[in-house]
């Protein structure tokens, strides 16, 4: 890998992962397309790193608040605290990923070696988006979810552990098709996006360690860091700005032709 290539990576990932795109999906097709070699385990625990400390840094604010809520919630064993509230909703919204990732990851696993799947995941997520658009009548707020949006979204996340469907399309548009406001269900997404990007990169972590580390890859997992938590940062702050006043379709659009663009080369290769 050269450190132009890993750079290129690390904004795929920054960018796809929260913007409704699918980053497993555009890392698995754009290597595959370009004849680069696989980027490796070490490389994708690090770039994922990036993006978990971009919504660290971004939501900063909004998690102290909910480490402080759920605390209090403990306390006073009840859920009076809006943040505390959020905070268990956000626990139990990452259970179905969790069992997902746990019971079904050699399948999953199999699923990133095949780009014509790949490839129908993304014009799915593309359908996901267009409907729940259609469907969505976004009049709820935030502070509104409650323990069975928790759930559906928690199941929207789930599937999205397949290459090709969006993680945060899908957990937006599950909000969406709940009544929940665009940027409310973007908020939820991103904050539900720690424990799940959390939890995957701890896995990774362990095997990269089994792995190790070379010293000329040093560079390249030091750029592709950055280049994720930078790309990630900046894919946040532009999507909640995006969301408030716009809608999914364009990137309905996207996936859609970028999804048709990999099936045609995957068959014809």
């Amino acid at each position: 890998m050269t450190i132009l290539q890993a750079i290129i990576l690390g904004i795929l990932q920054g960018v796809a992962e929260f913007l409704p795109i699918s980053s497993s999906g555009h890392l698995v097709l754009i290597p595959w397309l370009l004849n680069w070699d696989a980027p490796g385990l070490t490389f994708d625990t690090t770039v994922h790193l990036g993006t978990l400390v971009a919504v660290v840094i971004y939501f900063r604010k909004d998690i102290g608040q909910i480490v402080l809520g759920v605390l209090k919630t403990l306390r006073d064993r009840n859920l009076d605290d809006p943040f505390g509230k959020l905070g268990w909703l956000l626990v139990v919204g990452s259970v179905p990923a969790a069992l997902a990732g746990y019971l079904l990851n050699d399948l999953f696993e199999q699923l990133f070696g095949t780009p014509v799947l790949v490839s129908i995941f993304l014009l799915i997520t593309g359908a996901i988006l267009f409907f729940s658009e259609r469907m969505a009548q976004r009049v709820r707020e935030l502070e509104s979810i409650g323990w069975k949006d928790g759930i559906l979204i928690g199941l929207a996340q789930a599937a999205a552990i397949a290459p090709g469907i969006s993680r945060s399309g899908s957990t937006i548009a599950a909000g969406l098709v709940l009544g929940i406001k665009r940027e409310a269900a973007a908020r939820f997404s991103f904050l539900l996006a720690l424990p799940i990007i959390f939890g995957a990169w701890a896995l990774q972590f362990k095997d990269a360690l089994d792995v190790g580390i070379q010293s000329n890859q040093i560079t390249l997992l030091a750029v592709g860091f950055i280049a994720a938590l930078l790309s990630g940062y900046a894919a946040i702050h532009y999507f909640l700005t995006y969301i408030r006043r716009r809608s999914l379709y364009v990137f309905v659009g996207y996936v859609w032709a970028f999804g048709l663009f990999m099936l045609v080369m995957a068959l014809i290769r």
